[in-house]
């Protein structure tokens, strides 16, 4: 069984056109390619079932690109979403038309932003998206702005709360939205609660909705002035916390809290905490239960590290309780709820009952901080 004479030679003229990267519309039966000069296509003319033919057509172009008909081994397919794939053949692989080695570029660890650029032509889809702005080189270049804006228009259409966080944090990175896009992403994130968790995570101490200082927040600049000036990282969270930014980042924690919807958000959102206060823990720890959390806060304020003790030098002692919560998040990570999580699937109301005994403590941390 053989391509029809016509479309052989067709095809065989269009891959030697400075081939950029290429696709099929198997529902048009139609190969369409991105060249030097612009865009192509070829229609197809079967000479036996769709299928048949078109694996006919793909072991065509893999000869023609890498010299074998066996295309692209898509049993690779989590080796080479892991990042895997090697620099050295990733602009063949974008021209063999199967999306399967369009993914595997795009996930490359050397991907470029002229290959995102040709990627994105080959197969334009949200996980895409979400992952060429993952680079640096692709974000600040020309096509990030066009896939923020591909990302923002889907956004309604997204059903996973994860995939709504990784959305909204990526597409807040630096020039990627307006600021007016950006307001009306804030005043949605009142219906999705995931929403809020991508903020946390893309801009922590420039979130939309300003809050009034703390009122310890002035005096405490003064009292700490010589553990700020030495960069003390416990006496900077404190005051990052007590500032307005801080008291933001505070409020927003509180309502990402109120009502999430599935364990993904839960985790993400204790995934920001985490990395908003692990420069301020006193020692390494990651602990699977607030018992254990205020165990070992307690203990460091009685035997505390040098970092801890030239705070609590400077301290005044009616700000030990804003120490104390400062402390407590500092350690909240998603090993929190690991323990709730491995015992049951459960989601909604249900899954927000069952980690109460992470949510409660945490709020009465941040009511201690919050003005």
């Amino acid at each position: 069984m053989q391509l029809a004479p016509e479309d052989n030679l067709r095809l065989q003229v269009l891959l030697r056109q400075g081939l950029q990267a290429l696709r099929i519309d198997e529902s048009r039966m139609e190969i369409q390619a991105l060249t030097d000069k612009g865009q192509a296509s070829l229609k197809l003319h079967p000479t036996c079932r769709d299928e048949q033919y078109l694996k006919l057509v793909r072991q065509a172009i893999s000869t023609h690109v890498l010299g074998s008909p066996g295309g692209y081994p898509v049993y690779l397919k989590r080796w080479t979403r892991m990042g895997q794939t090697r620099s050295q053949n990733l602009e063949k692989l974008l021209i063999l038309g199967e999306p399967e080695a369009v993914v595997a570029v795009i996930h490359a660890p050397d991907l470029t932003h002229e290959l995102a650029r040709r990627a994105w032509w080959a197969m334009p889809d949200a996980a895409n998206a979400r992952r060429m702005l993952e680079y640096r080189c692709v974000a600040e270049g020309p096509l990030g702005r066009e896939l923020a804006e591909f990302l923002l228009e889907f956004l309604p259409f997204e059903e996973r709360a994860q995939d709504q966080i990784d959305t909204v944090r990526l597409i807040l990175q630096p020039g990627l939205i307006t600021e007016a896009e950006r307001q009306d992403l804030w005043a949605r994130a009142r219906r999705r609660t995931a929403f809020y968790v991508g903020f946390l995570l893309a801009v922590p101490d420039a979130l939309p909705e300003p809050r009034p200082a703390h009122p310890e927040w002035e005096a405490l600049r003064h009292a700490l002035a010589t553990p700020l000036a030495a960069e003390n990282p416990i006496a900077l969270q404190l005051l990052r916390l007590l500032s307005p930014e801080g008291q933001a980042w505070l409020h927003t924690v509180s309502l990402a809290m109120k009502k999430p919807s599935d364990q993904d958000t839960v985790a993400s959102l204790m995934d920001a905490m985490e990395l908003h206060g692990q420069a301020a823990r006193p020692r390494p720890a990651r602990p699977r239960s607030f018992e254990d959390l205020h165990a070992l806060v307690d203990a460091q304020l009685a035997d505390p590290p040098e970092a801890l003790a030239e705070v609590l030098e400077h301290l005044p002692q009616r700000c030990l309780p804003l120490l104390h919560s400062t402390l407590a998040l500092a350690y909240v990570s998603e090993q929190l709820v690991a323990p709730i999580f491995g015992l049951t699937d459960a989601v909604g109301s249900l899954m927000r009952r069952k980690i109460e005994p992470v949510t409660r403590p945490l709020s009465e941390h941040i009511g201690v901080l919050s003005a």
